[in-house]
């Protein structure tokens, strides 16, 4: 099943309706995609142009309540968000913002380890490691 129709499901199995412009907003996001409420808004118009900034807000409030989307901050505590099926984890630097995705079944099979010697069911794994990245350690 493709990502947008898995979306679309979830959307509809917790009894809200799939507008155009909650699929505009859907639409806009990729796999590994780290997107600003901005950008959201500045793609989602290409399909829908009559679309809002409010409703891009209130969508990305219903994705992240619904466990699709989830925010990372960054510094300043700008939002991007990204989609979390599955298990999505990163690296985000604290000076340039750069978001790096960690990828790899160690990371994943640890999680799942930990989850079962504590009798946890996972749902959603989101884990965000904040520091700084080699670049901005040069800089200084």
């Amino acid at each position: 099943m493709a990502a947008g129709t898995r979306l679309e499901t979830h959307i509809r199995a917790a009894g809200f309706k799939l507008t155009p412009p909650r699929r505009a907003v859907l639409s806009v996001f990729g796999k590994d995609e780290h997107l600003s409420p901005e950008e959201i808004f500045r793609r989602a118009r290409k399909s829908h142009p009559r679309l809002g900034r409010a409703t891009v807000y209130r969508t990305l409030e219903l994705l992240t309540d619904l466990g699709i989307m989830r925010p990372i901050y960054l510094h300043g505590g700008r939002p991007v968000f990204t989609r979390i099926e599955g298990g999505h984890h990163h690296l985000v630097c604290s000076r340039c913002d750069k978001i790096t995705e960690l990828a790899g079944d160690g990371l994943a099979e640890t999680i799942k380890r930990l989850a079962k010697r504590n009798h946890f069911e996972i749902r959603s794994q989101l884990l965000e490691v904040y520091g700084v990245c080699a670049k901005c350690r040069k800089r200084k």
